[in-house]
């Protein structure tokens, strides 16, 4: 049995763009979750490539594995094994992205040798993140260097997000997530490292599906499609760095681009809250090591909003911008996915 990538039994989470021959996901996370009654299932995909040594993410009855992804193959629709040699019964199989902005992945048509369900719904509770490399799980799989720098050529071979701590959060809580995370980025555009040497910023990603040049022309999104009820925003990390000067000399003590920082942030959270209403925000950074002047920034802009009639709250992690030097690894995300998970239920939920 064949079904088209927009058929009502394939069901989708995170931001998506749609034509008449494909769904296209161009954010860490987004999915397509499929239930089936038979042994094995198939897709057919156009994978891009942009950097990196990636893999196709795919979670079979829970079980989470990755497919290779060859440039080889770029701008090619290939058919992939997403799951076989099943019982033959009932079974629930989720593709998903598990990279941000060096891959673009492009649905085309599933196939089972049984037949397609209908998926359980979504949960009810939805959240939504905007986040840069820690919550796009960057190098989280590098478990033999908990606490230390990266590893040397890692080349995204690391990367999943499927166990970042914003996405094993949504699960703790029951929720749906819509996961804008992508690696090196920072507020302003001219800042931080994504699409370096002429940074995009979250300034002009938050409201977008496709966000990079390399996916054509870059597309807004509509957000009356998912109105969350907690938003995550944990930038902070990467906005130090000035990509003009190729330095880290933004120094977030200095008053004059404290208030543009701020303000700039706070207009942002502004605009979520124009379309969202009742929205509570997040607002956090991690435990990858980082100057606390930019914590202290954020819990100003909580203050603000909550001036405002907007509910911010801060959380800081128990190591919060101490732990590591390099990027979190699987049991740091495990660390920050229990205290969020917790901040969460007691202060917001």
């Amino acid at each position: 049995m064949k079904i088209s990538h927009s058929d009502s039994k394939a069901l989708y989470m995170g931001r998506y763009d749609r034509t008449a021959e494909e769904t296209k996901l161009f954010h860490a996370g987004a999915q397509v979750i499929l239930k089936i009654r038979g042994t094995s299932l198939k897709a057919v995909i156009n994978s891009t490539v942009l950097w990196g040594s990636l893999q196709l993410g795919v979670v079979v009855d829970g079980t989470v594995k990755g497919i290779p992804l060859s440039h080889d193959n770029n701008g090619k629709d290939i058919t992939v094994t997403a799951a076989e040699g099943l019982t033959d019964g009932e079974h629930t199989v989720i593709i998903y992205k598990r990279n941000a902005g060096n891959q673009m992945l492009f649905l085309k048509e599933f196939e089972t040798d049984g037949e397609f369900l209908t998926p359980d719904p979504l949960p009810v509770r939805k959240i939504e993140v905007y986040g840069d490399s820690v919550c796009a799980g960057e190098v989280i799989e590098a478990v033999d260097y908990v606490a230390q720098t990266d590893p040397e050529g890692h080349n995204s071979k690391y990367d999943n997000v499927w166990n970042s701590f914003v996405m094993q959060t949504a699960r703790n809580l029951d929720a749906q997530i819509h996961n804008i995370a992508q690696g090196g980025i920072s507020l302003f555009d001219g800042t931080g490292y994504f699409h370096y040497p002429d940074t995009i910023g979250l300034e002009n990603v938050f409201d977008k599906v496709c966000y990079f040049p390399e996916g054509g022309d870059p597309t807004k999104w509509d957000f009356s499609r998912y109105i969350p009820d907690i938003v995550i925003i944990a930038i902070g990390q990467n906005d130090k760095h000035n990509s003009k000067t190729q330095k880290d000399d933004i120094d977030i003590a200095d008053p004059s681009y404290r208030n543009m920082w701020k303000t700039a942030y706070i207009q942002m959270v502004r605009q979520l809250n124009d379309h969202y209403k009742t929205a509570k925000y997040v607002l956090t950074t991690t435990i990858l090591m980082h100057d606390a002047e930019w914590d202290k920034a954020i819990g100003e802009i909580a203050d603000e909003l909550n001036d405002m009639g907007i509910k911010a709250y801060h959380n800081l992690f128990s190591r919060n911008g101490a732990a590591t030097p390099g990027h979190p690894r699987q049991p740091e995300h495990d660390e920050m996915a229990k205290e969020l998970t917790e901040f969460i239920r007691k202060n917001v939920i």
